[in-house]
């Protein structure tokens, strides 16, 4: 599976502080469950017929968090969404703060701490655990 990180934002590679722990069967169950609940509500409401992937929420996520939804974007736009889904989404875990919104309306973040590479499978998880607890702080899901 060919993940974004690598490739749109060279030089960041991520590390969750709560997978530092051995995840539990029923913590990774009800995981699975939510990021299902999730994909499912944000597909019915913004895709047509096809699931979305970690990366359409995440553009979804900077979206949301630059709060200009009407606005026409750019290719580099859309790279840059991304971007700022990630940070929002990583903010809890530490990795980021918000800086400021410069004057076209972006949020900036600063990198608190550099992200270690993750394999993979632990990249996927902690993106979908980190979307997760977003979408369920916005009550989304349960």
């Amino acid at each position: 599976m060919y993940f974004f990180f690598g490739n749109l934002l060279s030089g960041f590679t991520i590390k969750p502080v709560s997978l530092k722990m051995p995840l539990n069967q029923s913590r990774d169950q009800k995981l699975k469950e939510r990021w299902e609940e999730l994909v499912a509500v944000l597909s019915d409401r913004f895709s047509d017929g096809e699931a979305l992937d970690v990366e359409g929420i995440l553009y979804l996520v900077g979206l949301q968090e630059l709060g200009q939804v009407h606005r026409k974007m750019k290719k580099d736009d859309n790279v840059n969404l991304i971007h700022i889904g990630i940070c929002a989404v990583l903010e809890p875990f530490g990795y980021y703060r918000f800086d400021y919104i410069d004057d076209e309306g972006w949020p900036h973040f600063e990198l608190l701490e550099e992200l270690p590479p993750l394999k993979p499978g632990e990249q996927s998880v902690l993106m979908k655990e980190a979307l997760v607890s977003y979408f369920l702080k916005r009550a989304l899901i349960q």
